[in-house]
């Protein structure tokens, strides 16, 4: 798969704090890239490096394959804070203004992003008019100007009530159907698991893990299973063994297999063949938050 960003050992210090520690890493083209972490964890100390606006104490990083060339600022679009939009102006005004000052772009591409982040009927409005996930949107708006390769959101649905980070969601979505490439800092696991095809988990500046969503959960099979006499049900699991371990979980019995293990059809007739019939019989992929707790936890 083809690679838009590589990070080789890059660090970074902010006098005795540490914020990156050799961190490597790749991002595949194409890809919604999720940089998972508690605040203070070096997401945004990241995204200020790639971006060029801050310079790591170590380490290189190349976007596009390129390690030689100069950076190609107007293939990349972010938003890293929340863009200074004059309050009294429309959509259409500030994204004028937006436009003469980053040079990305061109008077035609505004009303194109205006109708990508779903605001052309708004376009007229003043920006003081607009929800927080309309601004939000607006945002995004301005970081699409140029038709980038790529776009950078950090925090993207930070402070936004449901129906804006819904909005903004399927909007991610939709760029990604794209074939745009996103890379998202944020410290919402939920956000991450329902957008992302990969993710990196940074703690405290140490990169934890990274690949693609699937293969950081999937470390072990689990299947949840239920009858009417749980423990009748449990002692039936367990004699069948080939488990690593059994746990119960809200009314439900999970059961730990090493990954690639799991047989449905086997434990549906085993219970069957010792007279249980089972009201569940579920494959459960673990969760980012349980795995993020587990990878975190010191």
């Amino acid at each position: 798969m083809e690679t838009v960003l590589s990070l080789d050992g890059v660090s970074k210090s902010y006098k005795s704090i540490k914020a990156l520690k050799n961190v490597s890493l790749t991002i595949p083209k194409g890809s919604v890239f999720g940089i998972l972490g508690p605040n203070g964890s070096g997401k945004t100390t990241m995204m200020s490096i790639i971006l060029d606006i801050l310079k790591a104490d170590a380490g290189t990083y190349s976007w596009f394959n390129s390690p030689n060339q100069p950076f190609e600022r107007k293939r990349i679009g972010s938003l890293l804070e929340t863009p200074n939009f004059y309050h009294y102006l429309s959509a259409v005004d500030n994204l004028n203004i937006t436009q003469a000052i980053s040079g990305r772009g061109n008077s035609e591409d505004i009303d194109k992003v205006l109708e990508i982040v779903n605001l052309s009927e708004r376009k007229k409005s003043k920006f003081s008019a607009y929800s927080l996930g309309m601004k939000q949107r607006l945002a995004i708006g301005a970081a699409l100007l140029g038709n980038p390769e790529v776009l950078l959101l950090d925090e993207p649905t930070n402070g936004l009530d449901p129906v804006g980070i819904a909005e903004i969601r399927e909007l991610i979505k939709s760029l990604a159907q794209k074939g745009i490439t996103i890379i998202i800092a944020s410290h919402l696991l939920d956000e991450v698991e329902r957008i992302c095809s990969h993710v990196a988990i940074l703690k405290r500046g140490t990169l934890i893990t990274s690949g693609s969503v699937n293969e950081v959960l999937s470390n072990e099979d689990i299947v949840e299973v239920s009858s009417a006499n749980m423990e009748q049900l449990k002692s039936c699991i367990a004699l069948m063994g080939g488990f690593t371990s059994i746990k119960e979980e809200n009314g439900l019995l999970q059961i730990h297999y090493p990954i690639g293990t799991a047989n449905m059809e086997l434990i549906n007739s085993h219970c069957f063949y010792n007279g249980i019939t089972l009201q569940l019989l579920l494959s459960k992929k673990k969760s980012l938050e349980s795995k993020f707790f587990e990878l975190t936890n010191d």
